[in-house]
This record gives structure tokens, C-alpha cells and sequence, in this order.
């Protein structure tokens, strides 16, 4: 089978290299084209990006010579590939009109941005929990007047900490949901040597991070109507946000309450017999299993835990009744792999599974 021919927009930054270590032996995907700013454009991949390569694993062979197109110049780079992942640093509104400009050229966008999460025909997806919402795309492109282009994003990443443990007891109807999310500063695009503030300190606030928290998995447990995403009515979410002096994961302390209350172990059976779409179909980036429970009570950790699955899965632990609410756990999850580029790549596969990338 030949692969199909992927365009990473912002291939320069901390998402967009993401991306590009993960595509390296793809068994579906291939990167045909790195896009990115004027001021890097025309320079090879390896010269754009200099000093700045942030992965683990050494810059693709691949890409170094690949010569850097401008992502402004979009017939240019819709008529050489299948399709796009987009991690382009500007502003909303210029992302929101970007995306869907290679959505008109005809080149499905999957989108690691948040300009098109409120978007209502625009559908924003774990593939795990709500694969249903693809079938919005049909009203995108009939408003867009495409075949086969259109935008499709994942949501937030701290919100995969704590999102698919509470989707998998929504049969106990949870009420409230308190949550607390501690961010790596990758998060941020960033790492130590770039920021060095960040070095035995926590910062109590992320721009944007709280609102983002509580209302995306209302629009994830949401159902189309139509022609839109319309989001559910609960529960109600309330979160704090918080920097910490970690590379790579983000962690949750979380509270629920339920209209009809579980026991622990009807919740750990739950969480391990929890399985998705992308279990089902066996898609190559997904996790075979998607919730892992530690016993010990010092667990999930970041450093331990935060590669479990080569990322794609979310780690619970310390389930235990509560004195306020019905019970607490911890969650994590890897931000730039299940939760940043990882979970756009997972986010394509079940698209090509489904029909809407080919």
C-alpha cells in the first residue's frame, strides 16, 4: 500500500517536530512536505530549525534536506500532498483562516491548534471517546463547498488526564468534577534551557488553560444536531490550572460526584475493560490499553509513567471514597504525545479508517 502524502504546518516548532518523530516509519503516513513561516521557508528542514530541535531521538534523516515551503503559499503545498497536520504558531483568527484555506484546496487539516475548537461543524476528537462526531464533517463541506477538505482538532491536552476516566463511568452519571491540572512546560512549547524561570518553581495560572478545562469535554460527551456539535449539559467542571518544573506530562488531581454512586471496584473495571474505536480497528499509534490503574500509592508518577504505551495511554491511580465529594483519583497524561501531536496522528488514522483521508 503507498502511503499517503502528509504536509506538517509549523514543522519548526516544539508540535510540529513532535509530528515529525512520529511519522518517521509511519506504516500509513509520510511526511512529503515541511511547512512553516516566510522567515524559514526555502531553507532546508535541518537549517531552519538549528539548535532548536527538542525531541529525544535524532532529527529524522529524512527531513533534514527537505527544503522548508512557505505555509502562506497554499496551492503550493495542497498540490503535493493528501493531507495536513497543522502546528502553526499565530494568531487565532489567522489559524482559524489558514486551516480553512488548505481545507478548501482540497487537503483534509488535522489540527493540533484551538482556533477551530468552538467551530461548530468543526469536529474535535479522542478517538477513544467520541468517534461518532466525524459525521459532522459532512455538514463542514457542504458549507465549505469541498469534496474532500475539511478541519478536524483535538482538544486540549490536560484535559486527556482526567476526560477518559470520567467518560468511562458516564453510565454512573457523574454530577460534579473537580479538577486540578499540574502542566509540563512543554506544554508551553518550551523547555528548560528556554526557560529558566521555570527551574524549582510553579506558576499558578496558564493563560486560557481553566476555561479550556471545563467546557472542551462538555463538547466531547456533546451530539450533533443539526448539522453541529451541541455541547452537554454536564457535568459542571471546575478546574485550576498550574505550571510545574516538569519536561513531559500533565497530571490531574480530580474530585466526582455521581447521581448514581459506583463502588471501587465497578469503577476499576471500568477503567480496565475500557476500549475505543481505535482498539477495535487496531490503528497503529493506538494503545492496546488505554487506562492503566497502579495499585501502589505513589503511582502514576511522570517520570515512571508518562511513556506508558509509547505515550497513548493515560495512567490512573490513588482511586479512593472521598469525605466531600463520592471519591478522588489522580490522573496523567503525555501532553505532546497522547495530548498534543500523538493524539493528531491517532485523530488520522481513524479518519483514513473512516473514509475521510484517502
Amino acid at each position: 500500500m503507498a502511503k499517503l502524502k502528509a504536509a506538517v504546518l509549523g514543522a519548526t516548532g516544539m508540535v510540529g517536530q513532535r509530528f515529525i518523530q512520529l511519522l518517521e516509519n509511519h506504516p500509513w503516513f509520510e511526511v512529503a512536505v515541511v511547512a512553516a513561516s516566510p522567515r524559514s521557508a526555502g531553507k532546508t528542514y535541518a537549517e531552519a530549525v538549528g539548535e532548536r530541535w527538542k525531541m529525544d531521538t535524532p532529527m529524522p534523516e529524512a527531513v533534514k534536506n527537505m527544503v522548508v515551503m512557505n505555509v502562506n503559499e497554499v496551492e503550493a503545498v495542497a498540490a503535493k500532498v493528501d493531507f495536513c497536520f497543522s502546528a502553526v504558531d499565530m494568531t487565532k483568527d489567522e489559524i482559524r483562516a489558514i486551516e480553512e484555506a488548505y481545507a478548501k484546496a482540497e487537503v483534509p487539516v488535522v489540527s493540533n491548534n484551538s482556533a477551530h475548537r468552538w467551530t461548530p461543524d468543526v469536529p474535535m476528537i479522542v478517538p477513544e471517546l467520541n468517534p461518532e462526531h466525524v459525521d459532522v464533517i459532512e455538514f463542514q463541506k457542504k458549507r465549505l463547498g469541498t469534496k474532500k477538505g475539511f478541519v478536524a482538532v483535538k482538544p486540549n491536552c490536560s484535559i486527556q488526564s482526567y476526560t477518559p476516566a470520567l467518560h468511562a463511568l458516564r453510565e454512573f452519571e457523574p454530577t460534579v468534577v473537580v479538577a486540578t491540572t499540574y502542566q509540563a512546560i512543554s506544554g508551553a512549547g518550551k523547555n528548560f534551557k528556554d526557560w529558566p524561570e521555570m527551574v524549582d518553581n510553579v506558576i499558578p495560572y496558564i493563560g486560557g488553560e481553566e476555561e479550556k478545562s471545563e467546557q472542551e469535554p462538555l463538547r466531547i460527551w456533546g451530539h450533533i444536531e443539526d448539522g453541529k456539535i451541541v455541547k452537554a449539559e454536564g457535568p459542571v467542571i471546575t478546574t485550576q490550572c498550574i505550571r510545574v518544573p516538569v519536561t513531559n506530562g500533565h497530571m490531574a488531581a480530580v474530585f466526582v460526584s455521581f447521581k448514581k454512586k459506583p463502588t471501587r471496584e465497578q469503577i476499576l473495571e471500568k477503567w480496565a475493560n475500557f476500549k475505543g474505536v481505535p482498539q477495535d480497528l487496531e490503528l497503529p499509534s493506538a494503545p492496546k490499553q488505554f487506562i492503566h490503574y497502579f495499585e501502589e500509592d505513589n503511582r502514576p508518577q511522570t517520570a515512571l509513567d508518562r511513556d506508558t504505551e509509547h505515550g497513548m495511554a493515560v495512567c490512573m491511580g490513588r482511586l479512593r471514597e472521598d469525605t466531600v465529594y463520592d471519591y478522588k483519583f489522580v490522573g496523567l497524561s503525555h501532553n505532546t504525545l497522547r495530548g498534543a501531536a500523538g493524539g493528531a496522528v491517532l485523530m488520522a488514522e481513524l479518519l483514513k479508517a473512516k473514509g475521510y483521508i484517502y
